[in-house]
């Protein structure tokens, strides 16, 4: 496998890990939680509570290190109800921002000349989005 094709690997595997550990996480505290069709646009995972009453989408990006989370041209075309931002996928001990879509789009930070969108790490790693989950309750 080239240099290229091995770094996509990384990449994807780093991205299965953070989905997959932030479906766990909202697993355990009794949401049922699907995935949706991996690279396509919207939600990356579909949550409800038991009685199919509340439904929200999340948008979920994983990384192996504290990076900025691109975000794209266009902000309003950001779609999901909720972001989980995902340090350290691959280790044992990952790390969750949990954070409303309100949220990204004040925090999020434009390139020079009207470039792309971005959520750096000083916007997303504060005290009152890590591991707060408490935040989904009244959703």
């Amino acid at each position: 496998m080239g240099e290229t094709g091995s770094a996509r690997h990384r990449s994807q595997i780093t991205g299965n890990a953070g989905l997959n550990f932030a479906a766990w996480q909202l697993s355990r505290r009794g949401w049922h939680v699907m995935p949706t069709i991996r690279n396509a646009r919207g939600s990356d995972l579909i949550v409800t509570d038991a009685d199919e009453t509340r439904f929200f989408g999340v948008q979920s990006k994983a990384l192996s290190k504290r990076y900025a989370v691109p975000l794209g041209a266009n902000l309003a075309d950001l779609r999901s109800d909720w972001w989980i931002i995902t340090l350290h996928a691959n280790s044992d001990a990952p790390v969750c921002f949990v954070l409303r879509l309100d949220d990204v789009r004040d925090l999020a930070s434009q390139d020079k000349n009207g470039g792309k969108w971005w959520l750096e790490p000083k916007a997303y790693d504060q005290d009152e989005f890590r591991e707060a989950w408490h935040r989904l309750e009244g959703v």
